[in-house]
């Protein structure tokens, strides 16, 4: 009784950019929408609009985007709280990612991809169409927008990506557009980053679809990771390649490294307290995982890599067990959409992992990214 009352009579004096006004606000009582994973993401509903608050991924005490989405069906609130306003649903969005323009399809909302940047990473058959027929906006290179096309686009957001450090978003700052900050990807679990789907099904007006297909997911990646733990195979696994001179490997607190844990695989750097990529001479890695029972690698090209070709990019590879016993599994990403599904479909990935790491599971309807490598 007493929290409530403090709640809804705690003056918060917050600033609302809008139109250069300053406002003095009063918020009501809001309605916290449950997240289960996301440690990132914030949701809470009051009556007239929707608060979306992301977490600083980099420095987990600051706020690194406040946003407040107000049905563009109803006049704007003469209060609001501090953020960026954005009108929703987005009808025309700029999308910098394949991920989000993949998942923006699976909730039935790609019409709203009004343009795209950096089109050449982006596989979906709509959207390269799109381009072609002039429906959608060849916004040019995501480093260097081109500015005239985004201004007579008149989009309603840009969604892109944020880095640490990134300095911010450069000449589209200006524009007067809400800039969307995708970052999904620094969620530290394979499913807190699938759950940033709802978030996204709010800004589109999907919001319905995206908690249905976010249950889905959810209950999937369950059912497979109790069937995981099941299995009384217990292989060991390395993953990825070298790149000049270091081999990134995914840290133990990764997204990959907890995958590889909830496969029930003894991931060799699953000690590792990085959430992210650490970057490892050849000779840590081998020294590491040279004796791993299994090997899991992504790589692009045009054909499908073999032993020959591994052994010819570099010779060391040749010294791991996994290459002398024939038992690495190749992902070739220009052929399946592995960066376009698997952020917001981990179900999928950990279903290929457990068929990997558990050999003697076979009936969950065979491998959807990898497949074993050949001579």
């Amino acid at each position: 009784m007493r929290l409530s009352l403090l709640c809804c009579s705690l003056l918060f004096v917050l600033s609302a950019c809008r139109g250069g006004k300053q406002e003095t606000v009063l918020p009501d009582c809001g309605d916290t929408i449950f997240l289960r994973y996301a440690d990132n993401l914030a949701l809470v509903a009051y009556p007239d609009y929707t608060v979306a608050t992301l977490r600083n991924p980099w420095d987990t005490l600051k706020t690194l985007h406040t946003y407040v989405l107000v049905p563009a069906s109803r006049p704007l609130p003469a209060h609001l709280p501090a953020g960026t306003v954005v009108r929703t649903p987005l009808r025309k969005a700029v999308v910098y990612s394949s991920v989000h323009c993949s998942l923006m399809d699976k909730l039935g909302v790609a019409g709203s991809i009004g343009g795209v940047c950096d089109l050449k990473y982006i596989k979906l058959p709509g959207v390269q169409e799109g381009c072609r027929r002039g429906t959608i906006a060849d916004c040019g290179s995501g480093m260097n927008p081109d500015m005239e096309k985004i201004i007579d686009l008149h989009p309603d957001a840009i969604l892109l990506s944020p880095f640490e450090n990134s300095g911010g978003y450069g000449r589209i700052e200006k524009l007067d557009i809400p800039i969307i900050e995708c970052a999904d990807y620094m969620e530290t679990s394979a499913l807190g980053r699938a759950e940033w789907m709802r978030f996204y099904g709010l800004l589109f007006g999907a919001a319905s679809r995206a908690d249905s297909l976010f249950a889905e997911v959810d209950s999937c990646y369950g059912q497979l990771k109790r069937r995981a733990a099941l299995s009384s195979v217990s292989l060991s696994i390395v993953s990825e390649l070298k790149s000049g001179s270091a081999w990134y490997v995914p840290g133990g607190r990764s997204t990959t490294g907890r995958l590889f844990g909830d496969a029930c695989g003894r991931y060799v750097f699953a000690e590792d307290r990085h959430s992210g990529s650490i970057p490892l001479s050849f000779e840590t890695v081998f020294d590491k995982a040279g004796d791993a029972d299994v090997w899991t690698i992504k790589y692009n090209r045009d054909r499908d890599m073999t032993y020959s070709d591994l052994a010819a990019d570099y010779t060391g590879y040749t010294g791991f067990k996994a290459f002398k016993t024939r038992n690495i599994y190749g992902c070739n990403t220009a052929k399946v959409p592995f960066y376009e599904e698997t952020p917001f479909r981990p179900d999928y990935l950990l279903a290929d992992l457990i068929q990997i790491l558990h050999p003697e599971i076979g009936d969950l309807g065979g491998l959807r990214y990898f497949c074993k490598l050949n001579e």
